[in-house]
C-alpha cells in the first residue's frame, strides 16, 4: 500500500505546484489515501497536530481519544467527525503535507515489514489504544514543541500496525516515552517558576 501511495500524494503535490492557491482539508486528505481505517485516521490526525491551525491541538486530540476507543473495540473503520474533516490547511501547509506524507510512506514502504509479531498481535488492542489516549493527553498539553514527539509516537505506532512491523511499535513506546519525559521536565520547570513567584509575593502579602 505504501509505495502507490506515496506516488499519488506526489502526484497531488505536482498538481499543488501548478495550482498554487489549492488548500487540501482534512477530509481530501482521507480521500486521497482512498482509506478511512483507524490506522490510518490516528495517523494523519497525529501527523496534522503539528501543524499551526488555531485549535487544531485541542480538536485533534479529542478526536484521537476518540480514535482509541474504535482501537480497542477492534473496528477498523471510523467515521470522520465533521469538524476534523473541515479543519483546512493553507497552501504552504498543504505542499508540506502532502511531500511530508508521500516521503514518510516512502521510508515505510523501504523500512517496514512484518517481525516481532507479538507488538501487533490482537491480544495488544488493550494497551495500544490507552497509548494513544497518552499521547493524546500530552497533545492537549498547550506546550511549547508538546506535540512534536507523541505525534511521531503516534504516527510510528500506526506504520507498524499497517506493517505488522513490531519493531515500528517498539520505537513509538520509546519516543512516548521520550515525550512524556519532556513533558514532566517542563512542567517541573513552571512548578519552580510558580514557587518562585509565590516567594516573591508573600511578604507584599504579609504570608
Amino acid at each position: 500500500m505504501s509505495e502507490p501511495l506515496a506516488r499519488r500524494l506526489r502526484a497531488a503535490a505536482d498538481q499543488h505546484a501548478q495550482s498554487p492557491d489549492l488548500k487540501l482539508n482534512v477530509r481530501e486528505l482521507v480521500q486521497l489515501h482512498g482509506d478511512a481505517s483507524t490506522a490510518v485516521l490516528l495517523m494523519l490526525m497525529s501527523a496534522l497536530t503539528v501543524i499551526p491551525i488555531a485549535g487544531a491541538g485541542t480538536v485533534l486530540s479529542f478526536a484521537i481519544v476518540a480514535l482509541a476507543w474504535a482501537w480497542l473495540r477492534g473496528h477498523d473503520e471510523f467515521p470522520l467527525p465533521r469538524r476534523v474533516g473541515d479543519l483546512t490547511l493553507n497552501e504552504t501547509w498543504t505542499r508540506r503535507c502532502l511531500h511530508g506524507l508521500a516521503w514518510t510512506y516512502e521510508r515505510a514502504h523501504r523500512w517496514l515489514r512484518p517481525r516481532w509479531a507479538v507488538w501487533s498481535h490482537g491480544a495488544t488492542r488493550a494497551l495500544w489504544s490507552g497509548w494513544i489516549v497518552l499521547m493524546a493527553g500530552v497533545i492537549f498539553l498547550p506546550l511549547p514543541f508538546g506535540n512534536v514527539l507523541p505525534s511521531i509516537s503516534l504516527i510510528l505506532l500506526s506504520l507498524g500496525w499497517m506493517a505488522r512491523d513490531g519493531l515500528a511499535l517498539l520505537a513509538s513506546g520509546v519516543v512516548g516515552v521520550a515525550a512524556l519525559a519532556y513533558t514532566a521536565s517542563l512542567g517541573h520547570v513552571a512548578l519552580d517558576l510558580l514557587n518562585s513567584g509565590l516567594d516573591r509575593v508573600r511578604p507584599w502579602l504579609g504570608l
